[in-house]
This record gives C-alpha cells, sequence and structure tokens, in this order.
C-alpha cells in the first residue's frame, strides 16, 4: 500500500472510507477551506481592493459640475467576498456579494441587504487600474484603483 505499511481494518475507518486507505481527517479538510476560498472567482481577483471615484460619463453640462463632485467621494472596497460602499453623506455600508454574470467586461453583481434580498451592481472592467459603475444603460461613475 502506497500510503501505509500496516493495514487498516473497516471498523477504524470512519464516515463509510474504505480499508487499506488512509482516513483523511477533519484537520486536513479545514486546513484546505482557506486555500479553497482564497481562490474565489476570477472577478473577485480582479476587484480586490480599494477603488476611488474619479469622474462621471455621460452626465449633461448643467449637472456635470455636481456630479463629478458627488462621483469624487464614492469609494468601493472589495475584500474576498464582501464589498464596502461609500456614498458622500452617507455611513459606508458593508455586505457580503455575489457574482452573478460576467459577458465580456461587464460584470453583473449582487449585494446582499441584511433582510435577505440583494441590490443589482452592473460595473464595466476597462483595466487593472479602472472600473466603471454604471448607474444606468448611458451614465457611469468612473473609479480608479487606489494604489
Amino acid at each position: 500500500m502506497p500510503f501505509s505499511s500496516r493495514k487498516h481494518s473497516a471498523r477504524a475507518h470512519s464516515g463509510g472510507a474504505q480499508p487499506g486507505l488512509p482516513r483523511l481527517g477533519l484537520g486536513v479538510a479545514l486546513l484546505s477551506l482557506p486555500a479553497l476560498i482564497a481562490c474565489g472567482n476570477p472577478v473577485q481577483r480582479q476587484l480586490e481592493g480599494r477603488w476611488l471615484g474619479d469622474s462621471v460619463e455621460s452626465f449633461e453640462q448643467r449637472e456635470l459640475s455636481r456630479a463629478t463632485g458627488w462621483a469624487k467621494g464614492v469609494s468601493f472596497e472589495f475584500t474576498g467576498a464582501k464589498v464596502t460602499v461609500t456614498i458622500p453623506a452617507e455611513e459606508p455600508r458593508s455586505a457580503p456579494y455575489k457574482v452573478t454574470g460576467v459577458h465580456s467586461s461587464d460584470v453583473r453583481l449582487a449585494v446582499l441587504r441584511p433582510d435577505g434580498k440583494s441590490d443589482p451592481l452592473h460595473l464595466r472592467i476597462d483595466d487593472e487600474r479602472s472600473v466603471r459603475w454604471m448607474i444606468d444603460d448611458s451614465h457611469a461613475i468612473v473609479l480608479r484603483r487606489d494604489e
């Protein structure tokens, strides 16, 4: 036997393990759990870190100054499967999120609310340093990675 030099009886195994094979304990399974979680979704790895509001897109000229000022107060911080969103004049909010769809550079997330429902979040990843928060089909807040 490649794993052990002594024979194992069927009674020595729990959970229906086959005789002759080593028993993988709960400890090994628990030790490998953080490694599996750390892998995460590739999109989660791309979003990881802090993103700061930089500018706006497709706002009318009369709204541009106010919208840009508001956007500069926005930040998203992604840590694992959790996002913290900071909006001007509001307390930062943190919640778990899931990637619900990816098509090319479009990423759709579901951010879990305390009541168990979720809010959609649509992002467009431009490159490793720029992401757009798609407010609707035409308006966007441009976010830059905090370095």
